[in-house]
């Protein structure tokens, strides 16, 4: 058996066969790597622990011979048959396992649940505040006139607080509250009394007071500031005085109540069919909740509201004329929410204050209300006058 002869072929070149030096342990003749050879010829490896054993009869991708050459371009060729690999040898790169083997891309994956469209909102609590709101408001409407006129003119000291305050929050920008707060309240009181011509009035000596009240504090950052008080006094007292130049009218509760009626019902609108329908963005950049499909509704809900509210409320008032001003009411409420969405854009808030549950603060209910008040009050001046 110590015979090359035995072994099928000739050594190879660098073997040394058993007719130089005898069988070498550990090492495999120079035949085919596949022929058998008797067990008492072999003797097998130590397995060392934390070594993967690629040899043996074991039919799985670990210990498969490969026969002819690689499989791919990056392996190497399998060492000879009679190469000895020591028990301590890493395994070739190309023979690891994976771990973590990936699933394949053609399995089947669950489809993602469909995500629930909400609110957005404390709905709840949105609809208690918004009733509860109203009843104050038609209560101080219907019964005394000047009742109405302290509400309108808590809600301008409010919402000037609001924006004041976060002015100088997000901004740094000390836009003198008092001056504003007691002139917006005079403005408001002004409107009702003396009409277009008391409001200017009332604006102009506001916007002095808010100049001189600034000149108390350091020369730095003056112009900003009393540039910030001017447009916080012509947003918010001098707009809402054109609610209470309309209650001036002899019929001035009806006015009022229909301006107020056809603001709620175009946001509404808006949002029942925005929520529901809604699929084009009308202002991404500045309000991405908006669509166009929520400013359809909004003009349809309002001017039907218009044709009614003219027809059955407003004196002389015709049906045509209601559906005219419903779309000029959509459209104004609509630019009047974007225009504050900017302000809190440029600010880095999602509400004006809190204020209010469900709502936000002051603010965000005035929102659509103050730039539509004027659009009102001259429809109905140009439709039926100003008596």
């Amino acid at each position: 058996m110590n015979d090359s002869s035995s072994w099928g072929a000739p050594p190879q070149a660098g073997y040394w066969g058993p007719s130089d030096r005898g069988p070498v342990q550990g090492t495999a003749p120079a035949g085919p790597a596949y022929d058998a050879h008797p067990a008492q010829q072999t003797r097998p490896m130590p397995i060392v622990p934390g070594v993967p054993d690629f040899g043996g009869d074991q039919e799985d991708d670990r210990g498969t011979a490969r026969p002819g050459g690689p499989l791919f371009r990056d392996e190497t060729s399998p060492a000879p048959a009679h190469a000895a690999v020591p028990a301590y040898a890493a395994a070739p790169a190309h023979t690891a396992v994976a771990q973590n083997p990936e699933p394949m891309h053609d399995a089947p994956q669950p489809a993602p649940p469909p995500k629930k469209k909400t609110a957005g909102r404390d709905l709840g609590a949105a609809i208690g505040v918004g009733v509860g709101l109203g009843v104050v408001v038609i209560a101080s409407l219907f019964v005394v006139k000047a009742a109405f006129v302290g509400v309108v003119a808590i809600a301008v000291v409010v919402g000037l607080w609001e924006l004041t305050k976060r002015l100088d929050e997000r901004k740094g920008i000390h836009a003198p509250l008092v001056p504003l707060a007691v002139g917006g309240a005079a403005m408001v009181v002004a409107g009702y009394a003396r009409g277009a011509e008391g409001a200017w009035v009332a604006m102009a000596f506001t916007a002095l007071a808010v100049l001189v009240w600034r000149m108390a504090q350091p020369p730095e950052n003056y112009l900003r500031d009393v540039t910030a008080g001017v447009f916080a006094a012509f947003y918010v007292p001098f707009l809402a005085t054109f609610v209470t130049m309309m209650l001036a009218a002899d019929d001035g509760s009806r006015r009022v109540l229909t301006f107020l009626a056809l603001t709620v019902i175009s946001d509404t609108g808006a949002y029942a069919v925005g929520w529901r329908f809604g699929r084009t963005k009308l202002a991404p950049r500045i309000s991405p909740g908006k669509t166009r499909e929520g400013l359809l509704g909004a003009v349809a809900f309002a001017m039907v509201a218009g044709a009614l509210c003219m027809e059955f409320l407003i004196d002389g008032g015709s049906w045509w004329q209601g559906v005219l001003m419903g779309l000029a009411v959509a459209v104004s409420a609509t630019l009047g929410d974007l225009g504050e969405s900017m302000i809190k854009r440029d600010l880095g808030i999602k509400d004006m204050g809190t204020l209010l549950p469900g709502h936000g603060g002051i603010m965000d209910r005035l929102d659509s209300l103050l730039p539509t008040a004027p659009v009102v009050w001259l429809l109905l001046v140009i439709f039926v006058g100003s008596a």
